[in-house]
């Protein structure tokens, strides 16, 4: 299983990104998706997640109302429509699949590669 995380790049601040997460490979059953980022210097931190049909979703306390995460299975790609975007949301975003949850929390799984989201003030 490969996932192949694609959209990031330079925006101002107040401006709008929308990440995806194409899967490729063989996921049987029921999984939860979800994206997470690493800032400069910090440590990797839980953005969102969704579960295994879209219906549930979870969120950081610092995206809540300007992130929505989203997912189409029949594309097998995951979504993350960003608006209102801050400096501080600056880093390289990683999105994940848990095999193992069907809710919306990610703890393991197979991780993307990062797409680099840059926002200027």
């Amino acid at each position: 299983v490969q996932l192949q995380a694609s959209g990031g790049g330079l925006v101002q601040a107040g401006g709008s990104l929308r990440l995806s997460c194409a899967v490729s490979g063989r996921v049987g059953g029921r999984y939860a998706m979800g994206w997470f980022r690493r800032a400069p210097g910090k440590d990797r931190e839980f953005v969102a997640a969704i579960n295994w049909n879209g219906a549930d979703t979870r969120y950081a306390d610092s995206v809540e109302g300007r992130f929505t995460i989203s997912r189409d299975n029949a594309r097998a790609t995951l979504y993350l429509q960003m608006i209102d975007l801050k400096p501080e949301d600056t880093a390289v975003y990683y999105c994940a699949l848990d095999p193992n949850k069907d809710v919306a929390d990610v703890e393991g799984g197979w991780w993307g590669q990062g797409t680099l989201v840059t926002v200027s003030s």
